[in-house]
């Protein structure tokens, strides 16, 4: 039986943070550090003091981890990055709300006596005897300390503290792996020995300049040390102290999603009564008002586990080659269920929630080839586009014309014209991808159309079978990529204020084309009207266009594999590394090195002298074998780790790479 930790958790956005830049802003991101290890990056929000970010990341954590921490960074062009703040989540504060963290948390500063990291390896005694009475502690060595030194290593030292005595190792010079293999013993008087105290091990890094700067610590009841045999292990450096106060909110705040999920997994084989259950329910499918696997699973799954659901059962139909028949008998059901079709699908069902996953899972590469096109001019051009009074700002407009300061009116006039490109541009796109779209996608939105039509055949309903499907792709697929278009890879970086802005109402106009314009007029932002003709004129297109998009052959599925897609390559990391290839058993040079670009994709590992040069060395991700750090003292240098990939004849190769970035 396995055992694994997955760790979920979205950074939302953050709000009044300071400003770090001359500008009276600050361009912030966040880093996420698992026990000190940095997982994840977040892209930077440009000149925003109340950034939104939307990322969210799965980390599966089979050793577990101790705690979750969130940097928020201000990226400078020039010079180091400034820190904001930091917000630290223990396991067990995790652990303990079963639903998960779903809060705004305020920023603390960072201190670097807290930012602490790695294990030391000791050994811990009582010795007594007749003439005298000690306390003997075995300092081996330990791994993975901070770098505290530019060099990016430490001088470390070790302190054993008991009461007022204490004694120190020797310094070991410019390592994080230090080896002392030092005994210390601490005489202790016959009365201390009903001490109920700490004896703290300290680690600091030595300085010549300046004071020493604390590695962290490691603090053990002396009552443990009356047991017998000796206190041996690892044990993990620990801060010197609770110090983070949130400064009454003076840093800002941060708003996460976190959660917890500790499983143990059993062989497939446990696994396979379950799965015939749910197979059985969409092969043999009972009356709908009857009871099977399925339905008692949406009765019992909450709100805030539905979308996790949804994906899990979407996985296992794709897998099992079964997906049309699983949303069929979802949506059914759905429809059966409802009296009024203005409601139909409007809630986030279980079979709203597995339509949305199916659609990412296997519709994100025609995602891609319909908007990336448009996406990309959007972001390149970079238009001030305003439709609503209120919020027109003329010192934010270029200059239109050469007869004087820019109206309202011209402003107004300029963005008409300009959403209406973009937006044509995208409804084109799309009413012309009838034959880009999956067939397992086409065909389940065709067994949505005819269960629709049956339940709701009164002429009155003409539109409700379009509304069904259009509200799907329309408002739950296209429209939230065209809001956030890094959420879904469009984009490798958020958009700034100005575009989020045109995202926006595109995102809204979009919307109502989905709607067929049925609600134009009737909301609030009667400001939107200007693109009301085009969203009118658009009606009969789309409808053609979902007329096509049904029309395919149903056992066409059976001959396509129904499987997730995975997303288009996406640059996860890019930079400057320093590489080495093996040639064969000898050891690293100093000088062995050369400085590479790498750039780590969802599909490559590619490399190249300089970020401009034309011809690049790739690694397909699926020939690399293993990933693996390099002890620092196998070479005596840090930020090492090898690369093991395998070739088409079979043949293993090693590459190291080191950081120097630190």
């Amino acid at each position: 039986m396995a055992r694994n930790t997955s760790l979920y958790f979205r950074i939302v956005e953050g709000r009044n943070l300071p400003a770090k830049d001359v500008s009276g802003t600050s361009d912030p991101y966040c880093i996420v550090k698992v026990d000190n290890e940095v997982v994840a990056r977040t892209a930077t929000v440009w000149k925003n003091l109340s950034p939104f970010w939307g990322e969210e990341y799965t980390l599966h954590l089979p050793m577990g981890f101790h705690s979750l921490s969130f940097h928020v960074m201000d990226e400078d062009t020039i010079g180091h990055d400034d820190v904001i703040g930091k917000i630290t989540l223990s396991k067990e504060a995790i652990g303990s709300q079963a639903k998960g963290l779903d809060c705004w948390l305020n920023l603390t500063r960072v201190d670097p006596d807290e930012e602490v990291q790695g294990e030391i390896h000791l050994s811990l005694e009582l010795l007594k005897d007749t003439e005298k009475i000690s306390l003997r502690c075995q300092v081996i060595e330990a791994r993975d300390l901070a770098p505290r030194d530019i060099s990016g290593t430490s001088d470390p030292f070790t302190r054993v503290i008991f009461n007022n005595h204490s004694a120190e190792t020797s310094i070991i010079k410019k390592t994080r792996f230090p080896h002392w293999g030092e005994t210390l013993e601490l005489e202790l008087d016959p009365e201390e020995l009903r001490e109920e105290g700490m004896v703290t091990v300290e680690v600091w890094d030595w300085d010549m300049v300046g004071r020493n700067d604390f590695l962290g610590k490691v603090e053990i009841p002396f009552a443990c040390l009356h047991k017998t045999p000796p206190l041996e292990g690892w044990f993990r450096l620990l801060p010197l102290g609770n110090n983070e106060v949130d400064d009454g909110g003076k840093l800002g705040a941060l708003r996460l999603k976190v959660r917890l999920v500790e499983d143990r997994i059993l062989p497939s084989v446990y696994y396979q009564p379950l799965i015939d259950l749910l197979v059985e329910s969409v092969i043999s499918p009972t009356e709908v008002e009857d009871s099977s696997a399925l339905t008692m699973l949406e009765e019992v799954n909450t709100v805030e586990s539905r979308q996790d659901v949804a994906m899990t059962l979407v996985k296992i139909y794709l897998g099992q080659g079964l997906v049309v028949p699983f949303l069929d008998y979802l949506n059914t059901r759905e429809v059966n269920n409802t009296s009024d079709p203005n409601t139909l699908f409007r809630s986030n069902s279980l079979s709203s929630k597995a339509m949305e996953q199916f659609m990412k899972a296997v519709g994100m590469l025609y995602l891609h080839e319909v908007l990336k096109p448009i996406i990309n001019r959007i972001f390149d051009e970079k238009k001030y586009i305003e439709l609503d009074p209120c919020k027109i700002d003329l010192n934010r407009t270029r200059r239109i014309s050469f007869k004087g300061a820019v109206s309202e009116a011209e402003v107004r006039d300029s963005s008409v014209e300009m959403l209406q490109s973009y937006l044509t541009s995208i409804i084109e796109s799309i009413v012309g991808s009838v034959d880009q779209c999956p067939p397992v996608m086409r065909v389940a939105f065709k067994q949505l159309h005819k269960r629709v039509e049956e339940q709701f055949a009164e002429p009155e309903n003409e539109d409700v079978k379009y509304l069904a499907i259009s509200g799907f792709f329309f408002l739950r697929f296209f429209a939230p990529a065209i809001l956030t278009p890094k959420l879904f890879q469009l984009r490798d970086q958020h958009a700034d204020t100005r575009t989020s802005r045109t995202l926006l109402l595109l995102a809204k106009a979009l919307q109502s084309v989905g709607n067929l314009g049925l609600q134009l007029g009737h909301g609030k932002e009667q400001w939107m009207a200007p693109l009301h003709p085009i969203i009118l004129r658009s009606v009969a297109s789309v409808k053609d266009f979902l007329d096509k998009l049904i029309d395919i052959d149903h056992d066409i599925v059976s001959e396509v594999p129904q499987r997730a897609v995975f997303m288009p390559s996406v640059t996860v990391k890019e930079g400057f590394l320093h590489k080495h290839k093996a040639e064969g058993p000898q050891l690293l040079s100093r000088f062995a090195y050369k400085k590479r670009y790498f750039w780590l994709t969802s599909e490559t590992l590619s490399y190249a002298k300089t970020p401009e040069w034309q011809v690049r060395s790739s690694i397909p991700i699926q020939c690399v074998c293993a990933v693996e750090r390099v002890d620092e003292n196998a070479f005596q240098q840090q930020n090492v780790m090898q690369v093991i990939t395998q070739d088409n004849e079979g043949q293993l190769h090693t590459m190291y790479i080191q950081s120097k970035v630190y």
